[in-house]
């Protein structure tokens, strides 16, 4: 991947902490990807394949409870189905056209593995997003 990959991989607040290294393993494992306003990424019920990271425009996050949430650049969707090998529990709908990187589910599993500062990071952001929820 060239550097521009890597230059757009170190704007992303998940992979900050990351040195040359494991931006470099991140960028071989993530496949860009370019989605317009009304797609659906995810269906609630559907297992989870992988986590998807914002770059530009917007998700919503459809939630059981009508609680929708917007998501933004530099923030991911998807993980909790990865995470806990459960189905998916919310819907997700390109909000704004949006461009982003996509991880498969067992390159994530091996990348936590290999790069543990981006789990401390996940587990950070899942735990806002909890806590923005009670």
């Amino acid at each position: 991947m060239g550097s521009d990959t890597l230059d757009r991989l170190r704007r992303v607040p998940l992979f900050a902490d990351l040195d040359a290294e494991g931006l470099e393993r991140l960028a071989s494992i993530a496949n860009e990807f370019e989605a317009s306003a009304g797609h659906v990424l995810m269906e609630r019920g559907q297992a989870g394949t992988g986590v998807f990271i914002i770059e530009d425009g917007s998700v919503r996050v459809e939630m059981p409870d009508d609680d929708d949430v917007i998501l933004g650049p530099g923030e991911f969707v998807g993980e909790l189905s990865v995470l806990a090998d459960t189905p998916r529990t919310a819907r997700v709908v390109v909000d704004s056209d949006m461009t982003g990187l996509a991880i498969r589910r067992q390159d994530l599993d091996d990348l936590l593995i290999e790069e543990p500062t981006i789990a401390v990071a996940m587990l950070r952001a899942l735990a806002r997003r909890f806590v923005g929820h009670d």
